[in-house]
Order: C-alpha cells, then structure tokens, then sequence
C-alpha cells in the first residue's frame, strides 16, 4: 500500500510542479489585472486537475483479449526480496515533518495561556464570535480548525484606532467564514506528503500569501481613502510582530508580505474582465489537456509488456490441505518504472481464497521501463492442486465481427 502511495505520488510530480509553476507565475505577475481572490480561487485547479487525471476508467471495457495467465502449485516454491526501500527513507521523513507540525501546533497552543477578553463593549458588538486574549501574542489570530476563536493581544483595543479595529476583526471574519484553518491544515498536510518537491514549498507560502490579499480585498471593498490608510497603518504594525511558524493558522506574515499586500491594496477593484475569461478559457484547456493525456494506452500497446520479474504467490496452507483450487483475476497498472500500482481483483473463483495471496504477489512484479507506463493490464492466476485441474475464463471475451 505504502509503495503503491509513492510510485503514486512520484508519477504526479510533473503535473503538480507545472500546475504550481503556474501559479507562483500568477501571483508574481498577473495581481494587477486579477484580483488577488481571483487567482486563490484558481488553486482549486490543483485537486481538480489531479482528480480529472486520475479518475478510474469504470466505463471502458477492459482489454481482456490480452489476458495473460501463470499456473501455481503448492509444489512450486516462492521468492522474496529484501532491501533498503525509498519508501521507507520517504515514510520516514515524512512522519518526522508530520510530527514535527503536530508538536509546534501543540506547543503554540499550550503557550497562549488564553484567557476571556474584558472589552465587554466589543464582546457585544461582536456577540457572533468567541473572543479571547493572550499576552503571549502580539497581533489578531483565529486560532482552531473546526470551532474558530479570536485571540487578541492583551490590552489590544486600548492601543488602535476603533475603525482599524473594526476593520482588523473583518479582515479575522472572512478567515473564519472561508474556514482558512482548516484548508490551511489541507494544504500543509499535502505539502508534507510531497515533501521532496521544492516547488510544493513555494506553492504552499504562495497559497498562504494569496489567502490573505484576497481577505484583504474583501475587507477593502466599498470602503474609504481614509479608512484604507487605517488598515494599512494596521497590517504594517501586525507584520512588525508577526509570528509564522509551522501552524496552520492565518498570520500576517513578515515584511516582504506585508509590502506586498500594501501595494496590492493600491490596485484593489482594478482587475480586467477580459484577463479573467481568457485566463479561466485557458485554465479550462489545460486541465483537458492533462486529463486527456492521462488516458490508458492503446489494446495494441498492452501487447508490448515486458515482464523482467514475476513473485509466484504463496498457495494458501488451508486450501492445499483441504484440495481446492481455483483462479483469481487481476486487474492492475504499470508504471513508467515498470512497478505494479492499483492492484485488485476482477473476478475469483472460488471468492476470497487467493485473493489476498494474488495480489501481495503481484504487487512484487517488475516490468521493462516505458514511456508512460500502461493501464487496466489483466492476468489470471490459475491455482491447481493438481496437473489435471482446467481453469476457467472468468473474464468475458466477446468478438464482433463486421457486417
């Protein structure tokens, strides 16, 4: 399962590294014709891409006429082989970044020490939210992932205009309506799964960054020259004190951050209609694109599987000492290494008898390298006790002939 995960994950790399390409190219050049909530949204590209490419072909026949077979006995013996697996190097690393996220979480929490805010006049103003205050921080957070709370500093309201205020808690609001917690979390588990990728470090900082230019549009919108300058005087005093950190939780970022929501609030309102169609026109082809090529190859390509290495499977102790045999069907993918991936069964007579035996075996399998691999490959594994013992077809073959 494990392997299978990586050999996964290692084969989407191309896809997510343009894909996030991509978007780190529209944060740094496009904010001034699209909206920075514009472009946020279109990280939504990145999972629906991903899905588009990688949807099971559940209403194509399966290429059954080229279905191979392998004969197991009892008699016959078996081979395993051991080594040193990049899937456990990979695993590794990546339970001690996962560890690590859930630690600092839990010792940030633990640090805040947080205790009822005493301002009953915003309490009241604000009667929809739980707010609470902590000395240990220094700048507004929404802290939890399903059940959002507003920390403020301690003392905080005794020292900021009441219009910045006002508009600093709308800026926490629009986090907390949106969930950003909780997608924060989303993105910073994806990112560890895929630690290895560089491009998966940028994308999640971008992501973050993009998250709150577009809170920062939605506070600004309809609001006065005046009321503008107060927020910005705000956010530069929050980035002076900003803590980020591995959490998921939304923070203000530091000074290169900072400046760029600053300049990005110059063009608040300013985005292009026209940028936005051709932009979503070409967002949709890709995603075509990818999802196309993604497609199984051919019937006729399936005829050029190599094999360089079969595990014959263990014939299970029970059903050798009671006689059964039977047949199981395999359906499964190769990758471009040559790893068997996405193994299950198609068909087993008798069912859930060599199933499990089946597919440990098959998932050892080698094949010669490709281009990309071939998909829904089918092979039957005929289990006899005995020489006499004929196997059945249990996958339908139907020939049609041309009229």
């Amino acid at each position: 399962m494990l392997e299978n995960t990586f050999n996964w994950l290692l084969e989407q790399q191309l896809l997510i590294s343009l894909l996030i390409l991509s978007l780190l190219v529209l944060e740094r050049y496009s904010l001034k014709w699209l909206n920075a909530n514009f472009v946020y949204k279109l990280w939504l590209m990145l999972p629906i891409t991903l899905l588009l490419a990688n949807m099971p072909e559940h209403f194509k026949p399966l290429p059954n006429n080229v279905i191979s077979t392998m004969l197991i006995s009892p008699k016959q013996g078996f081979s395993t082989t051991i080594s040193i697996s990049w899937v456990l190097i990979y695993s590794a690393i990546f339970s001690i970044l996962a560890l690590t996220a859930i630690v600092v979480h839990l010792r940030f929490i633990n640090q805040l020490r947080l205790t009822n805010l005493d301002d009953k006049v915003l309490i009241d103003a604000h009667p929809d939210m739980q707010l609470l205050q902590s000395s240990a921080v220094s700048t507004p957070m929404v802290i939890g992932l399903f059940s959002n709370q507003l920390v403020l500093p301690t003392a905080y309201t005794q020292h900021i205009d009441s219009t910045a205020l006002t508009l600093i808690i709308e800026h926490e609001k629009v986090h907390i309506k949106r969930a950003d917690n909780l997608f924060n979390a989303l993105a910073l588990m994806a990112t560890l799964l895929i630690w290895f990728n560089p491009l998966a470090w940028l994308g999640y900082m971008s992501f973050r960054r993009l998250q709150e230019l577009s809170c920062d549009e939605k506070v600004l919108t309809n609001k006065t020259t005046q009321q503008r300058i107060l927020y910005s005087k705000a956010l530069i005093n929050c980035a002076a004190n900003s803590r980020a950190g591995l959490i998921a939780y939304s923070h203000y970022g530091d000074k290169n951050t900072m400046l760029q929501r600053l300049n990005q609030i110059k063009h608040t309102g300013n985005s292009s209609m026209i940028a936005k169609g051709a932009l979503l026109i070409f967002a949709a082809g890709m995603i075509s694109s990818f999802a196309i090529a993604k497609q199984p190859e051919a019937i006729s390509k399936v005829q050029a599987i190599s094999p360089i290495m079969r595990i014959e499977p263990i014939y299970p102790i029970q059903a050798a000492e009671q006689g059964i045999s039977g047949s199981v069907v395999l359906k499964y993918d190769i990758s471009p290494a040559g790893k068997t991936q996405n193994v299950s069964v198609v068909n087993a007579k008798p069912e859930r008898v060599f199933d499990k035996e089946a597919k440990k075996a098959l998932m050892q399998w080698q094949y010669k390298p490709s281009n990309s691999g071939f998909k829904d490959v089918l092979v039957q594994l005929d289990f006899a006790i005995d020489s006499n013992y004929k196997s059945e077809e249990l996958i339908e073959k139907v020939t049609v002939a041309a009229k």
